[in-house]
């Protein structure tokens, strides 16, 4: 189970965050994230399954840190995000995620069957959806 949240973790984390420049006013996702509340299942996590990660975005790079360190690229744009693991446990993956800002935090619900975009920031009775709410740290 630990290492399921873990693996969650890491996708949301990879997922929470993308730096992309545009014309439109898309905001920046740019900066080092830090869990506040995670969400699986309708039901919160434990803050101590992600208490000590960190998701750093810069461009269109995310590294999430946990139990292990996970790499890749990200492309966001009107809410909607796409993750692309390139090292780490989701080498070779890709997961489909939603996005907002609001009141100084990044919200992002996953998709971690990669098969499409949430279409809420809700997880109850929806399997396969975990949300991450990030604060900039």
């Amino acid at each position: 189970m630990r290492q399921l949240i873990t693996i969650c973790s890491l996708v949301l984390l990879t997922a929470c965050a993308s730096t992309k420049k545009s014309t439109t006013m898309e905001p920046t996702l740019d900066g080092n994230w830090i869990p506040v509340k995670q969400e699986m299942g309708g039901k919160d996590l434990p803050a101590a399954y992600y208490q000590s990660q960190r998701l750093v975005i810069k461009d269109s790079t995310y590294m999430v840190s946990a139990e292990s360190v996970d790499r890749g690229q990200l492309q966001y744009k009107d809410g909607l995000m796409d993750i692309y693991g390139k090292e780490g446990v989701n080498n070779g993956k890709h997961f489909k995620a939603r996005y907002k800002m609001e009141q100084e935090q990044l919200f992002i619900v996953y998709d971690l069957t990669g098969k499409d975009y949430p279409a809420a920031f809700e997880t109850a009775s929806r399997p396969g959806l975990y949300m991450s709410v990030y604060k900039n740290g």
